[in-house]
């Protein structure tokens, strides 16, 4: 299998796979045309399957064109069937559906919209979590509650450690930032921070990241740890509390 990362309008990204033994061409989350269009034409010449991971614009703008010149598929979540443009293939939560030799399942992890999906490959250990889970980061609870934000990002939490984490934005260095200040004495994160400097230096996307990363460095999953408890002096809180202050700090960081 091969995955293309596209960088599409100011920081988003979006997927193109290939699944080499049949030659179906699928792709994750196009936000625009253009850019998905240029690699699609060069490298292989058909698009086969588009996967939403949820509606917003930023993540569907490009299903339009691309299913009009290359009559793609459109898969996306049934909840979201009037808000998906351009959707046939309609997916529920744990559905299997195969493309060539690949098996995805879709997991349903509401929060950032009341639709949201992740894009889970359990032999190849990838997930494509949109706009759920970032590297060192999270989405924003535009649709859902915090609580479903939680849970979702412990779905994502509890895959294998070895799992690959293809997201929808490059984050990586601002959400550094606010983890950085709220969990000071993490020494995972001065490891991180050196290998996102060297990356942005060589203009190389920050992602993937894995399941094992996250765990180590991301604040939004390391609600129970003591340093970022002592930091917002909510010593006694619940994990959810301490979560659902660290959404509402990051919403105005």
């Amino acid at each position: 299998m091969i995955i293309d990362i596209i960088p599409c309008l100011n920081d988003n990204y979006s997927y193109l796979i290939c699944d080499e033994k049949t030659n179906n061409i699928i792709i994750v989350d196009p936000s625009e045309f253009s850019p998905c269009d240029k690699i699609i034409s060069q490298k292989y010449k058909k698009l086969d399957y588009i996967l939403n991971t949820h509606h917003h614009y930023d993540h569907v703008g490009g299903n339009e064109e691309l299913k009009k010149k290359y009559n793609a598929k459109v898969f996306g979540f049934r909840g979201d069937k009037d808000r998906i443009p351009n959707i046939d293939k309609l997916l529920k939560d744990n559905q299997e559906f195969k493309i060539g030799n690949l098996n995805f399942t879709t997991l349903f992890i509401p929060g950032h919209t009341r639709g949201h999906v992740a894009f889970y490959l359990k032999e190849e250990k990838i997930v494509f979590t949109g706009d759920t889970l970032f590297s060192l980061g999270c989405g924003r609870v535009f649709e859902g509650t915090n609580e479903q934000m939680f849970n979702s990002l412990n779905r994502i939490k509890s895959l294998p450690e070895n799992t690959k984490i293809y997201c929808g934005h490059e984050y990586t260095q601002k959400n550094l930032e606010f983890c950085t200040k709220f969990n000071p004495n993490n020494k995972y994160l001065l490891i991180k921070k050196e290998s996102i400097a060297e990356k942005i230096k060589n203009r190389k996307p920050t992602l993937p990241s894995t399941v094992a990363d996250e765990i180590k460095t991301n604040i939004f999953l390391r609600y129970d740890d003591l340093d970022v408890k002592k930091q917002l002096n909510l010593k006694e809180a619940s994990d959810l509390e301490i979560f659902s202050k660290l959404r509402d700090l990051k919403d105005n960081f």
